[in-house]
């Protein structure tokens, strides 16, 4: 099975407006570059479980990818809510940790751990990891 990757220009196709369901464009803008500052970049929840397994799966591998607690971070609310709506859920003003961990590699989001798993089971996260530079091997 293979899965869609979204790329930096997709950040572009959102509206930008305010809280009432839109994001304002400073929003999206750090999204996209918080996503490519690393070749693997997770948003992550300091408490969530999924997102410990997600981080540990790549530390494994031998990958040191960028992580951003959004718990912890001052913006946090509103980047969830952005990953959230470019995840394509319904509900982009939730709070909770659905929806995280969201994994990008080489500035592409992947997705949630579903879509790393299911990458990783069907043998085509080495080659993205590889692409991105994240691995050498």
């Amino acid at each position: 099975m293979q899965y869609r990757t979204e790329t930096h220009s997709s950040f572009s196709s959102y509206n930008k407006v305010n809280n009432m369901g839109v994001f304002p464009s400073d929003t999206l803008a750090r999204v996209e570059s918080m996503a490519g500052e690393n070749a693997v970049v997770i948003f992550s929840v300091s408490t969530c479980c999924m997102c410990h397994a997600v981080k540990g799966l790549f530390r494994g591998m031998g990958v040191s990818p960028a992580v951003h607690e959004l718990d912890l971070h001052p913006y946090g609310v509103d980047i969830h809510r952005a990953l959230l709506r470019l995840l394509g859920c319904s509900s982009g003003a939730s709070t909770s940790p659905g929806g995280l961990p969201v994994v990008f590699i080489g500035g592409k989001m992947v997705g949630s751990m579903e879509r790393v798993m299911a990458s990783h089971i069907n043998g085509s996260l080495v080659p993205l990891l590889k692409d991105a530079g994240a691995l050498w091997l």
